[in-house]
């Protein structure tokens, strides 16, 4: 497993959970669509690394990254 920090450019993954502290945030991530088992595509990520731009369902997600801090994943 991986974090999402560490994907490249045009790099797919899928979550394989949520593992966040904030339960507020979780649910927040949740209703956006990154549950457990969706896949992604890592369109952007700015030079400092903050924002990460992800493809997410058929929809563009700009996130910090802190934020990502608690997905665990894996590249496909």
């Amino acid at each position: 497993m991986t974090k999402l920090i560490e994907l490249k450019v045009g790099e797919r993954a899928r979550i394989i959970s949520l593992q966040l502290c904030d339960h507020a945030y979780r649910h927040k991530l949740l209703a956006m669509g990154l549950t457990r088992g969706t896949e992604f595509t890592l369109l952007r990520k700015a030079p400092l690394g903050d924002p990460i731009v992800l493809e997410v369902r058929g929809f563009t997600l700009s996130l910090r990254k802190g934020e990502t801090s608690g997905l665990e994943i894996e590249k496909l």
